[in-house]
């Protein structure tokens, strides 16, 4: 299949060929030696609860935050 670039250089793949959604991220790479370009998916986002729950250190750990705001210092 042969994909041409539009005039704003924007590359328009079938639907298809790949399903992909609206906002899917996409690494591109470009290898001199073959003259290609590999488009690579990345990983959507991750839940921030799966995130935290993966976190090595635990909330138990973390240093209590000041209960007083930093005072301007006088020059």
């Amino acid at each position: 299949m042969i994909i041409r670039m539009d005039s704003k250089r924007r590359l328009t793949l079938p639907a298809s060929v790949a399903p992909a959604m609206p906002g899917d991220a996409f690494e591109a790479t470009f290898d001199a030696d073959e003259d290609t370009v590999t488009f690579r998916r990345v990983a959507a986002q991750r839940d921030w609860l799966a995130v935290l729950a993966e976190c090595p250190v635990s909330m138990d750990d973390v240093p209590p935050r000041r209960k007083e705001f930093a005072r301007r210092r006088m020059l």
